[in-house]
C-alpha cells in the first residue's frame, strides 16, 4: 500500500524506460539513536587511502560524533558516495548534521568521476572525460571504493580503537546523483551485462539514502535492476530535479521511475516544490536562494528520522515530518 501526501496536484508521470547514465575485540551493547543525540560540533578526520589491488586512491572524510573515540556506545554509520565531479568535501551539511546526532558520516571521494572532470582543457576535452566517467568501468570502481572503505574503516588492523566505535549492524549508503546509483548498486540492484548479471551488493548496508537518483546507464526496465534491493531506502528529489551536462539530459521523471522500481520492505519519498538537481549539493543558491537552505534544513530532519525509524524502530519523527514540511513538498509517499 502506498501513501501519499500532494502538497499540490501533480501532472501525470511519464514512466519511460530509464535510459542512459550510471550518472555506496571491545564488544559494547548498541544503545537506542536516542541516547546518542548530541548538539556538539563532531570530529572530522581525513584520509588518504590507496587500494592496492586495483591501484586507486579512495580518499574520504569522517565525520565522526564528538566524544565517540571515548564512548562506550557503538555508533550508526553512513558512507556517502558524492555526483560525478564531486568530492570527499561535498554534501558537508548532512554529513556535520548526522554527526552531531549521534551518526558518524564518512564521504567518499571517486578518483575517476570527482572534481578533477571539471579542471583544465577545452569544453570538448570536458565532454570526454564526463562520458568516460559514466561508463561501466568507473560505476563499478565507485561500488567498490565503497567496499574497500568500509572495510578498511571497519578492520581492527587500521585502526583498532576507531574501529571498534562503529555498529556494523547500523550501516546506511547513502549518494546524490551519479552517487545515488553507487548506493543502490551497494544495497543491491543489479545490471546485466553481455549475458551476466553484475552483482555488487554488500551486505553490510542495511539501509538507503538515494538522492536524485539518474536511469541506469544501458538498461530498458527499471525494476529487473532495482527489484533486487532489500533494504529500506528513502528517495529524496524536486520538481525541477533536471541534469543538464554536455551530452547528457535526465528529467525529474526519472527520479520517480527509480523510487517506483525500487524493491525493498519499504520506501519513502520526498519530492520538493521547485528547486534543481544541484540544490542537494553544498552550494548555497542553487534552486532559488530562499529554498535552498529550507531544503537543505528539512533534509536533514529527513534523513535523520528515516535512520530513526530503520534503526530504532521510533515512527514518530518520520511520520510527522511531511506536515511539518507541507509548504515545500509537491508529494510525500510510503510503500
Amino acid at each position: 500500500m502506498t501513501r501519499t501526501l500532494n502538497h499540490s496536484a501533480s501532472p501525470g508521470v511519464n514512466r519511460r524506460h530509464l535510459l542512459r547514465l550510471g550518472a555506496a575485540a571491545c564488544v559494547a551493547a548498541a544503545l537506542p539513536l536516542r541516547a546518542q543525540e548530541s548538539v556538539q560540533q563532531p570530529e572530522v578526520v581525513d584520509f588518504d587511502w590507496t587500494d592496492m589491488t586495483r591501484q586507486r586512491e579512495v580518499p574520504a572524510r569522517l565525520y565522526l560524533p564528538q566524544g565517540a573515540r571515548a564512548s562506550a556506545v557503538r555508533v550508526p554509520l553512513m558512507v556517502f558516495s558524492h555526483g560525478l565531479g564531486g568530492s570527499r568535501m561535498g554534501y558537508s551539511w548532512l554529513g556535520r548534521h548526522m554527526a552531531s546526532h549521534g551518526i558518524a558520516s564518512l564521504h567518499l571521494q571517486h578518483v575517476g568521476s570527482d572534481r578533477s572532470l571539471w579542471a583544465g582543457g577545452s569544453v570538448w576535452n570536458m565532454v570526454g572525460r564526463l562520458q568516460g566517467a559514466a561508463q561501466e568501468g568507473e560505476a563499478i570502481n565507485r561500488v567498490l571504493d565503497v567496499r574497500y572503505a568500509l572495510d578498511t574503516l571497519l578492520s581492527t588492523t587500521h585502526d583498532a580503537a576507531l574501529a571498534r566505535r562503529f555498529d556494523t549492524e547500523r550501516i546506511v549508503a547513502a549518494g546524490h546523483s551519479y552517487g545515488a546509483n553507487t548506493t543502490l548498486l551497494a544495497s543491491g540492484a543489479r545490471v546485466q551485462r553481455s549475458g551476466r548479471v553484475i552483482d555488487l551488493h554488500d551486505s553490510r548496508v542495511r539501509a538507503a539514502v538515494v538522492m536524485s537518483a539518474p536511469p541506469f546507464y544501458g538498461e530498458d526496465d527499471p525494476r529487473r535492476i532495482l527489484s533486487g534491493v532489500a533494504v529500506p531506502s528513502l528517495h529524496v528529489t524536486c520538481t525541477e530535479d533536471v541534469i543538464r551536462i554536455p551530452g547528457y539530459y535526465s528529467g525529474f521523471p526519472d527520479r520517480l521511475a527509480v523510487y517506483e522500481a525500487t524493491g525493498g520492505p519499504r520506501k519513502w519519498l520526498a519530492v520538493y516544490e521547485g528547486g534543481s538537481h544541484s540544490v542537494f549539493t553544498d552550494r548555497g543558491g542553487t534552486g532559488g536562494v530562499a529554498l535552498n537552505p529550507q531544503v537543505k534544513a528539512a533534509t536533514q530532519a529527513l534523513v535523520l528520522a528515516f535512520v530513526h525509524r530503520v534503526f530504532d524502530g521510533d515512527e514518530a519523527a518520520l511520520q510527522a515530518w511531511p506536515q511539518r514540511n507541507a509548504a515545500l513538498l509537491e508529494r510525500f509517499s510510503t510503500g
